[in-house]
């Protein structure tokens, strides 16, 4: 294969680890992370509770699964280059079960999500992530109790 072709192979391979995984969190299927999350995948920061590498972010699909179970995550932009993948993107759902202690309100809502991914052999490495997680609670009309 030419160079150019194997770049352009390499940044399909990349992009589609990353649709991917936004895929497990909108089919509730948190196995579909086994094919693109690199063993010793870190996932920066880490949500309280939440253990290190791909099994870490199962618990945490499907507890928005839980909470929101027609999520969708969407994502408005994607900017790559060969080993690096940013994206803005947005999750919305209906709030029908309990979130960080917030019972459900039956709201719908949607919040940002912004994303820095590092990849290699196809598959991430390191995510670092911003979630809107104060958006959410404005729209839910209540911030989780506090302990």
């Amino acid at each position: 294969m030419d160079p150019a072709a194997e770049y352009v192979q390499r940044l399909k391979i990349e992009r589609q680890a990353v649709e991917t995984l936004y895929q497990a969190f909108s089919d509730n299927n948190p196995d579909l992370v086994d094919s693109v999350l690199a063993p010793s995948w870190e996932d920066i920061p880490l949500a309280p509770g939440q253990v290190a590498g791909p099994e870490g972010i199962k618990p945490i699909i499907r507890m928005l699964a839980q909470a929101f179970p027609d999520v969708q995550i969407v994502v408005h932009d994607m900017i790559q280059e060969p080993g690096r993948i940013a994206a803005r993107a947005e999750i919305s759902g209906t709030h029908l079960g309990e979130i960080f202690g917030i019972a459900p309100t039956g709201k719908k809502v949607s919040f940002r999500l912004h994303e820095f991914h590092a990849l290699e052999d196809g598959r991430l490495i390191t995510t670092w992530h911003m979630e809107d997680w104060f958006g959410l609670f404005l729209q839910l009309g209540q911030f989780p109790p506090q302990a």
